[in-house]
């Protein structure tokens, strides 16, 4: 099995990026309404390539990660959050996603980061359950936050000290 290659993000991975978020898009763990055309730019105002790790299999963008601080407050300085991770379907099951959560976890801590969070559907059981085998841990839910496909779906607050 091939070993994913992380790295920084640069302007250069914008269609990349765009192009998987767009094609990994599923209720199962976005609340943001299905992307059309014409498409955002991946990177905006709010995201750059600074926030963003790239996961590479044989020279391909297979995954991403952002790592971000949730708030701006000084205060809260200490923290980073997780706010967006896709893998492709082909590359699901490589240890891309994993990888990426690694690597996260050092960025974070290269960043002077102590705890790292994130928020995940109630009902993405595979991603949770990742997340778990990384050492976050619940921290609150908050019951059916969002209605999607017909269904209620509880917002889960995970998160672990780095």
């Amino acid at each position: 099995m091939q070993v994913p290659q992380i790295r920084a993000a640069t302007f250069d991975d914008e269609d990349a990026l765009g192009h998987l978020d767009r094609v990994t898009w599923s209720t199962l763990h976005s609340v943001q309404e299905r992307p059309r055309q014409p498409y955002e730019p991946f990177f905006n105002e709010r995201y750059g390539p600074r926030d963003h790790l790239v996961a590479e299999l044989a020279g391909t963008v297979v995954g991403y990660v952002r790592v971000v601080r949730p708030t701006p407050l000084a205060c809260n300085g200490h923290v980073r959050q997780i706010q967006g991770l896709a893998v492709a379907d082909e590359a699901r099951g490589t240890g891309v996603a994993r990888a990426l959560l690694r690597a996260a976890q050092d960025e974070a801590r290269r960043r002077g980061a102590r705890r790292l969070t994130l928020r995940v559907l109630g009902h993405n059981t595979p991603a949770r359950k990742l997340y778990e085998s990384e050492g976050f841990v619940v921290e609150g839910v908050l019951p059916g936050e969002f209605l999607l496909d017909g269904a209620y779906v509880d917002d889960v607050l995970m998160g672990r000290r780095l």
